[in-house]
């Protein structure tokens, strides 16, 4: 790499990945109808792509209007399968949102915390065999002030927890890792540079333990293969032995609404 070449990066998304956004437009074929995002770009093929805010068209800048009507013909069926899904998915999402107040539940490791206010200790402390999050905070306290206080909690549970086993994957794998780092971005589960450095989202603590390692182990192993080709997923092979499920039950994956 050269001194002033940018470090590669390569980023795991998550379900509410976002691109940039293209220019409004609508197919509609019989019954078959939806809304949906065209941009232009230097790409080889036309590709679709559905997130939380829309369907999302991208297509070589010499492909005709013609021809992109074409494949989202040949593809409307399966558009309006996972618009449908989509849909499942964000009204399961509303209805895990999280009411903070005293004893109210926080998704954890696969789990749930209880979370008690108005306790006689300093700072938040777990009681993991009580299954609680125990705060000194009046039950009566404002919404916002038990959330700030716990995402405080969770993402110092996260830097300990996820640089721990980002060391122990680069160790087994023999590449460097130069930092971890926690992020909070919308668009993507974690993501890893060529200099080292992995930035990892702090509500996967959410997650069962095996979800959790799998996304550390596919950045970690980007240190190795930045790329998504053979030799990439025979090293996440390496550190996460069935790490397909894995990946298939990310996918399926619903966040509280915080």
């Amino acid at each position: 790499m050269h001194r002033n070449q940018a470090p590669l990066q390569y980023e795991l998304f998550g379900a509410d990945a976002r691109p940039p956004r293209g220019a409004a437009r609508r197919f509609a074929q019989g019954e078959r109808a939806f809304d949906y995002e065209l941009r232009r770009s230097a790409r080889r093929s036309i590709g679709i792509r559905i997130d939380d805010a829309a369907v999302r068209v991208s297509a070589p800048r010499w492909v005709s209007l013609a021809q992109i009507d074409q494949v989202l013909s040949d593809k409307a069926d399966w558009v309006l399968r996972q618009l449908h899904l989509r849909e499942q998915r964000l009204r399961e999402q509303r209805r895990q949102r999280i009411e903070w107040g005293d004893g109210c539940r926080l998704p954890w490791r696969g789990g749930e915390l209880v979370l008690r206010l108005g306790q006689p200790v300093r700072g938040a402390q777990l009681d993991a065999d009580g299954g609680c999050l125990l705060l000194p905070l009046a039950p009566g306290c404002a919404p916002d002030l038990l959330r700030a206080h716990t995402e405080r909690w969770m993402r110092e549970q996260a830097r300990q927890h996820l640089s721990a086993r980002a060391e122990d994957f680069a160790q087994r794998l023999g590449v460097g890792l130069r930092a971890v780092a926690l992020s909070s971005a919308r668009t993507r589960w974690g993501s890893a540079s060529s200099d080292g450095q992995l930035r990892l989202h702090w509500r996967l603590l959410h997650l069962p333990q095996p979800l959790i390692d799998y996304v550390v182990a596919h950045e970690v192993a980007h240190l190795r293969e930045m790329n998504h080709g053979p030799r990439f997923w025979a090293t996440v092979g390496e550190l996460f032995p069935g790490w397909q499920q894995a990946r298939a039950d990310l996918r399926r994956c619903v966040f509280a609404l915080w």
